[in-house]
């Protein structure tokens, strides 16, 4: 006959290593629900609450894809190249009163810290104001990049500042769109 007051042997409680714990939150910040990861990892769906709790587990929120402007890419790319010139004017403006980096290679410095969109004005301001021999120097430290090679016609001299701009442009199509932020794939004509 059964004895009422015989009770079943208690399960012994489940521990889990640090480690196991560990992919659980991982599972579940990144959106798994906390039955399934239970289940999963056997762990008791309590413990995973109360742990989510003590702990702060916070859901990961994907980021949000690149959102299509109003106005569409072209335009966008448009306007980005109206501000890109704007800026960069605003700033040769202010580099022979301010800019110590582009004053300091408008006397003759060194080069290799004049910012990539300025490099054509302090090549073309060079050669208009200091010795043939910086603007032969220039042209050999210039070299280094192969997209520079048009930066002077066939009798070696320096093209037009517009014309420089250009070809620094199109050299460097991808920093550009990188920088004013138009992603891959959009307004494919800009620049």
């Amino acid at each position: 006959m059964h004895d009422p007051y015989d009770r079943p042997a208690r399960k012994p409680p489940k521990i889990r290593s640090e480690d196991t714990w560990a992919e659980v939150r991982r599972g579940w910040e990144q959106g798994e629900t906390a039955a399934s990861l239970a289940q999963r990892y056997d762990v008791g769906l309590a413990n995973l609450w109360r742990r989510r709790a003590s702990e702060g587990w916070r859901r990961l929120r994907a980021g949000d894809p690149e959102p299509e402007p109003v106005e569409g890419w072209d335009s966008r790319a448009r306007r980005a190249m109206g501000a890109f010139r704007a800026r960069r004017d605003e700033t040769r403006l202010l580099a022979e009163k301010l800019a110590e980096k582009l004053a300091e290679a408008m006397q003759g410095g060194p080069l290799h810290e004049v910012p990539l969109w300025h490099a054509g004005f302090v090549l073309e301001w060079r050669a208009d104001r200091l010795a043939p021999e910086v603007a032969a120097a220039d042209r050999d430290y210039m070299r280094k990049h192969a997209w520079t090679d048009e930066f002077w016609d066939q009798d070696g001299r320096l093209r037009p500042l517009f014309r420089l701009d250009e070809i620094t442009l199109e050299a460097n199509r991808e920093a550009w769109r990188e920088d004013e932020g138009i992603p891959p794939g959009k307004a494919e004509d800009w620049p």
